[in-house]
C-alpha cells in the first residue's frame, strides 16, 4: 500500500547559492561552509535519488540566500500544489521563482495571496490531515487561506502552535509512517500529536528531529546516535546525511526538497 505523506516519485531541490553566507538564522554560530554545504546537498540528492525516485535540481538563486531551503516556497500534495507566502520579507521572491516550475508539474496551483504569511517549514502533512504551525513565519491568517484553497480538494487543515523559540513546526517533527511521528518532547507535550503514536528523539539530540521519511528510508542528519539507534530499533531503515552547515542557518532534512508524486 503506498501512502501519499512519504511514498514519492519525485523531488525538486535547489542548489546552494554562494550568498547563503548572508542567509537568516536565528542564532550566529559561525558563517556556513559553502564547500561543504555542497557536498551535503550532493550527499542528500543521491539518497533521495537511491529510492527510485526523480530528482530535479535547480540552479542556484544568488539574490536569494535561504534559497536551498526550498520547501518554505512551496506545498506539494497528491492532488494540487499551493505557492506559499514566506513570513521572512527577504524570502519572497522564493516564492514567485518557483511558481512556473510548479506549474509545470502539476495543472492544479494554488498562491497564498496574503495579507497573511505561510513557509513550507511550518506544515506536516499526514495521511489524514495537514497541521501547521503558527510560528514568527506563519501567521493565522496565513493558515486560514490555505486551509481554504485545499478545501475543494479534501484536505483538511489543523492550526497547532510551535514552541516558543522554534523557527518552524518541523524544526521539531517529522512523519515516520501514517501513524507515527518523530518529535521533541516540548513539541509533543502540547498534545498535537494525541492522535499519533510518538517516538520522542533522545534527550540532547533535538535538532535531528526535522528528518524526513522518503519512500523505504527516514533520511536523518547525521551525529545523532541515540535518535538513529531507537529509530532502527523500532524497524526503520536510517540513512544519514552531513547537515553541519545547513544547521548555521536554522536548516535540515525536510527543507531541502519539495517531495511529491504527480498525479
Amino acid at each position: 500500500m503506498l501512502h501519499f505523506s512519504y511514498n514519492f516519485t519525485h523531488a525538486i531541490c535547489r542548489l546552494p547559492a554562494r550568498s547563503l553566507v548572508d542567509g537568516l538564522r536565528a542564532v550566529d554560530t559561525g558563517q556556513p561552509n559553502y564547500d561543504q554545504f555542497l557536498k551535503d546537498h550532493q550527499d542528500y540528492v543521491a539518497a533521495l535519488e537511491a529510492t527510485g525516485a526523480k530528482v530535479e535540481v535547480l540552479d542556484a538563486l544568488e539574490e536569494f540566500p535561504d534559497s536551498v531551503f526550498i520547501e518554505d516556497a512551496a506545498l506539494c500534495l497528491p492532488k494540487c500544489a499551493v505557492i506559499m507566502r514566506p513570513g521572512a520579507p527577504s524570502r519572497l521572491g522564493e516564492a514567485s521563482a518557483i511558481n512556473p516550475v510548479i506549474s509545470d508539474v502539476y495543472s492544479n496551483v494554488a498562491v497564498i495571496n496574503g495579507p497573511g504569511f505561510i513557509e513550507g517549514g511550518d506544515v506536516l502533512t499526514t495521511e489524514t490531515e495537514i497541521l501547521v504551525g503558527r510560528s514568527a513565519r506563519t501567521d493565522s491568517a496565513g493558515i486560514d487561506e490555505l486551509t481554504s484553497l485545499v478545501k475543494p480538494w479534501g484536505y483538511t487543515v489543523r492550526e497547532v502552535e510551535t514552541p516558543e523559540g522554534v523557527l518552524h513546526f518541523k524544526t521539531d517533527c517529522s512523519l515516520l509512517d501514517a501513524d507515527t511521528i518523530l518529535s521533541t518532547k516540548r513539541l509533543a507535550n502540547s498534545g498535537c500529536f494525541s492522535d499519533y503514536q510518538v517516538i520522542h528523539v533522545a534527550d540532547g539530540e533535538e535538532a535531528c528531529a526535522n528528518s524526513i521519511r522518503f519512500n523505504e528510508n527516514v533520511i536523518m542528519p547525521s551525529n545523532f546516535p541515540e535518535t538513529e539507534k531507537m529509530l532502527v530499533k523500532h524497524g526503520y531503515d536510517v540513512k544519514t546525511i552531513g547537515n553541519t552547515e545547513a544547521a548555521k542557518l536554522d536548516g535540515g532534512m525536510s527543507c531541502l526538497s519539495l517531495r511529491f508524486t504527480p498525479s
